[in-house]
């Protein structure tokens, strides 16, 4: 019989059908056995009764994570049985059950609250907890909507490097790869010096790869490899065309989070990010910082990001807030200063919810400024030689920006850490496993 999904069942109430998926739990009442089979589409409660002995048998025997295929009857759940949500109204009643796989038994019960080590140790089964699915179902909506925005504006997607020949960044710890022919390669910091000769392409790129970063953090902000949501664009006037193609992009990935991830919001017990219909507030670094009292410093402390954002949700209903004009000394070599403001650039960062989820800003275009900005950061500009041959040859004036996902992600759905909204974090203790773990067995 071919398999039907389980979110399908109510389309087939009355009929015999197979499903296949695991168990969430399994509850015995006696002559009944109650099973909760999930698969892709959703969940289902499964009833196993004694008019039908093999079945009935076989569910007794099933556990949590157990995969199986059930042969049953779509019935109507009794009225004073029925719940809210999908398959509410309906239950399968067993008629046979064939285990595809026996799980072993779990290490812990997977409803326990547990600490993040313990998740991140356990992660190929805790990431099947419906909480780890909420998260990840709105982070998969998140960068669909990203890439359908950009196109809808005219950008075209590009595969950027992970293996590069120099840190684009100018300061970014990057991890050492060895190369052929006794040199070193590195793993990119960032696509941006792609982006930036893509635009002299097509004009108007993005991408979304990994960057690594070997900074050696151990907060709950910071990650060694994170997904990239990046755009670059040409024949800008000057950094707030970059901020107005950002925000409208944002805009664009925040409704279809809300509007078809409704569920996981409820599930992880978040709030919807606040945005009202006037744009984003902005403010300059230095503004910014006299408004909250603190002197001037190149860039945001985090206690200063969130009381921004708590400032920009009571005074202007956004969750978001722009902070422009950070410091020439602060920016990567390739950020465009400000004429009319010496000493600062024509760069941003957005916040959201007290974090800092993406820096951009308008570009140099110009080849003999962008050696001589590359030269004044103590950079080799012949490291970067093949870059560079893209500013030789003509490019308008562009810039764009970078968003962290995870980070958005997290702020999405008010998580604490940014590792529970990573797939497979790797930091200075993680790579998978902890890097320490077996330091006592070798001593």
């Amino acid at each position: 019989m071919e398999r039907t999904l389980i979110g399908e069942l109510g389309e087939h109430i009355g009929e015999t059908v197979s499903v296949s998926g695991w168990v969430d739990v399994r509850r015995d009442h006696g002559k009944l056995v109650f099973l909760d089979i999930r698969d892709r589409s959703g969940k289902v409660q499964v009833i196993c009764l004694t008019n039908h002995p093999e079945a009935f048998a076989e569910g007794q025997k099933l556990k949590s994570e157990w995969v199986a295929r059930i042969e049953g009857i779509v019935n109507k759940r009794p009225e004073k049985m029925r719940v809210e949500g999908l398959n509410g109204n309906v239950e399968l009643e067993a008629v046979a059950i064939e285990v595809l796989s026996a799980a072993q038994e779990l290490p812990f019960d997977m409803s326990a609250d547990l600490n993040l080590d313990t998740y991140l140790d356990y992660l190929p089964l805790t990431m099947r907890t419906a909480r780890s699915r909420a998260i990840f179902s709105v982070q998969a909506t998140l960068i669909e909507a990203f890439r359908q925005s950009l196109r809808g504006q005219g950008f075209i997607e590009f595969q950027a490097p992970a293996l590069v020949g120099g840190d684009a960044e100018g300061g970014a710890a990057a991890f050492a790869v060895d190369y052929y022919y006794e040199k070193k390669a590195y793993l990119a910091t960032s696509p941006q010096l792609y982006k930036q000769i893509m635009v002299g392409v097509f004009e108007r790129v993005f991408s979304t790869p990994k960057a690594f970063r070997g900074e050696k953090h151990s907060t709950t902000r910071h990650l060694s490899e994170y997904s990239t949501l990046d755009f670059e664009m040409g024949f800008i006037t000057d950094h707030r065309d970059v901020m107005a193609t950002l925000e409208r992009t944002v805009r664009f990935m925040v409704d279809p989070a809300i509007r078809e991830r409704a569920d996981a919001f409820a599930l992880v017990g978040a709030e919807l990010p606040l945005m009202s219909a006037e744009p984003f507030p902005i403010m300059k670094l230095r503004e910014a910082q006299k408004m909250l009292g603190v002197s001037e410093k190149p860039d945001l402390e985090p206690e200063h990001e969130r009381a921004l954002c708590e400032w920009a949700r009571k005074k202007h209903g956004s969750d978001f807030v722009f902070i422009t004009h950070y410091p020439v000394s602060k920016r990567p070599f390739y950020t465009y200063e400000d004429e009319s403001d010496k000493g600062f650039t024509k760069s941003f960062d957005l916040l959201f919810r007290g974090l800092e989820i993406t820096t951009g800003g308008q570009r140099v275009h110009n080849y003999e400024t962008l050696v001589q900005k590359a030269r004044d950061k103590g950079l080799d500009p012949e490291k970067f030689s093949f870059y560079l041959q893209a500013f030789k040859y003509g490019m308008p004036p562009h810039g764009g920006s970078a968003t962290g996902l995870e980070r958005f992600t997290a702020r999405m759905l008010n998580l604490p850490n940014v590792k529970e909204a990573t797939l497979f974090p790797r930091d200075i203790n993680r790579i998978d496993t902890l890097l320490h773990a077996n330091d006592s067995a070798e001593n």
